[in-house]
């Protein structure tokens, strides 16, 4: 019996003279037609609208991260479940989001985009199981998730079910917490039990004037409190990023965001099971720094921007800020040293002269338990004075918030290395990655101060009487010297080296060589998906 389809073959290799026209198969046609109408997402007016307001709509956001032509979807004609409220019997397909696979600077990434001009990018039971099934198989892939927020939240025609549905996500954000890198794209509204999710994830980004986050919108704030608070005082970006620490990263424009996300990444390994990605860089590792120099020449009171420093040690001079607006006392970020990618931690004193507060601990401390989970170095650069004083950190958990930076570093298993730069006193001399506290390789530049306390508060304490008793014209001159005689006898960085509990003072311009150097060396520490998997807990 002759194949009718190896026969139609067979012909279409054959010339034809004249050309027929081909016609398209009903069921085919069929096919596209419904495809395309459910790529163009929701009615006309609701797209036409999305665009009003500045925004992209669910699938140009894709496009803007992927790489072109690698995003696969998945669930496109899927649809809700839901009778009642005519749900069912307006067919919307892919309900509300767009899953898929693609890829990102050529590495595989899982991502969600929610559709506003469907339902409000409401969420029903549907569309929860497309992104959780997505999350599994991004955790069987082991690569990212990356989630684009744009949604009135919780879908009321769907009752419970849809409250089961942000349970069934939030589930999946701490199942693969520190198995897979998880990122939450703000870009419209993200409220009620919506916003619990993108906090369960690593990183959050905004748009300022686009991006809204809270759990009870102002009208709400209003009946309950009396408050008056308009959208973005209430839940904007920079409020995120400044006051309540959920925010990460902020953007000026969806484009930015986008562009930020991809310098992220670049960054990440794809999964706890890999080592982060490695870079080529014309940069000398024995580049000598001699601001180093320079900062030993100032008055450890006296502020700078650390900033400054963490720029002259990366290659390049390439720094990526994490939490920049959120508790600057602490800056946290990623560099790369000779082509290896390092999380770093560093007091900023000019910020609250850099000592350590609730705000600071929490986030420096939820930054290194990320890293450890996913295989990335620890570099911690010291200049801390102390804890930062009063009732109020007192009242509000200084002890309870400072444990948890204590907890993260003696937790950490990734190599850490850590460099004392003008001084290091007391219990914040602990903290900072101390010897004692598991720090692989600690160097101190030659002219820190490494005490219980700073030398004039200490003189002040043990020569009490004497600077009582002396004549007014002479006690500055005592403190001076009293404090010399201290500092040389108990903060110096050679007593500290003499006891172990720092491995070296070295050379100010040779820092940079000698970091990549403590790296290199301590490369091998630990393989990547060795350890047991630690998740990353918000602190």
């Amino acid at each position: 019996m002759e194949d009718p389809i190896a026969g139609a073959a067979q012909q279409a290799g054959k010339k034809s003279h004249p050309k027929k026209v081909r016609v398209v198969p009903e069921s085919l046609r069929k096919f596209r037609e419904i495809r395309e109408a459910a790529e163009a997402g929701g009615p006309p007016d609701k797209v036409e609208a999305q665009k009003k307001r500045g925004k992209l709509t669910a699938r140009e956001r894709i496009a803007y991260l992927v790489d072109e032509g690698t995003f696969q979807e998945l669930g496109l004609l899927m649809e809700s479940r839901c009778t009642d409220f005519g749900i069912r019997d307006k067919h919307i397909k892919g309900d509300g989001v767009v899953t898929g696979f693609g890829r990102i600077g050529g590495r595989l990434a899982a991502i969600f985009s929610e559709d506003f001009t469907q339902l409000g990018g409401s969420l029903g039971r549907t569309h929860a199981g497309k992104i959780a099934k997505l999350m599994d198989m991004a955790a069987d892939a082991r690569c990212p998730v990356i989630g684009i927020l744009d949604s009135g939240g919780a879908r009321i025609q769907e009752g419970v079910d849809s409250l089961d549905g942000y349970g069934e996500i939030f589930y999946r954000n701490t199942k693969y917490s520190g198995v897979v890198p998880q990122i939450s794209i703000i870009v419209g509204p993200c409220a009620g039990g919506a916003v619990y999710s993108p906090a369960l994830t690593d990183f959050v980004f905004m748009v300022q004037g686009l991006s809204n986050m809270f759990v009870t919108g102002p009208e709400v704030v209003k009946a309950a409190t009396g408050e008056s608070v308009d959208f973005e005082t209430l839940g904007g970006a920079m409020t995120h990023a400044s006051k309540s620490g959920v925010c990460h990263f902020t953007a000026n424009s969806e484009q930015d965001c986008f562009r930020q996300v991809k310098e992220l990444l670049s960054f990440l390994p794809a999964s706890r099971h890999e080592a982060p990605p490695t870079s080529e860089t014309k940069d000398s590792d024995t580049r000598r720094i001699s601001l180093l120099e320079k900062l030993c020449e100032m008055d450890p009171r006296k502020p700078y921007r650390v900033h400054h420093i963490i720029w002259w040690l990366a290659d390049d001079h390439k720094f990526l800020e994490v939490h920049h607006n959120y508790a600057k006392n602490i800056v946290v970020g990623f560099v790369r040293l000779g082509g290896k990618v390092v999380g770093v931690i560093a007091n900023n004193p000019a910020h609250m002269a850099g000592a350590l507060d609730i705000n600071a601990s929490d986030k420096a401390a939820r930054f290194i338990r990320f890293m450890n989970a996913f295989n990335i170095p620890i570099l911690t650069l010291v200049d801390v004075p102390g804890y930062w004083p009063g009732v109020a950190q007192e009242h509000g958990g200084i002890i309870r918030h400072g444990a948890k930076l204590l907890y993260a570093y003696a937790e950490a298993t990734v190599p850490k290395v850590t460099l004392v730069l003008r001084k290091a006193y007391g219990g914040a001399y602990i903290a900072m990655s101390s010897k004692m506290m598991g720090g692989d390789i600690n160097f101190s530049l030659p002219s820190a101060e490494i005490a219980v306390m700073g030398p004039r508060g200490a003189i002040e304490i043990l020569y009490s009487r004497q600077i009582k008793e002396a004549k007014d014209e002479e006690k500055e001159a005592m403190r001076a010297k009293l404090a010399k005689e201290y500092s040389d006898k108990f903060a110096s960085p050679y007593q500290t080296a003499s006891t172990g509990s720092i491995d070296e003072v070295i050379e100010p311009a040779q820092a940079r060589a000698r970091l990549i150097s403590a790296f290199r060396l301590l490369a091998e520490k630990r393989r990547p998906g060795e350890a047991g998997r630690s998740g990353n807990i918000p602190l």
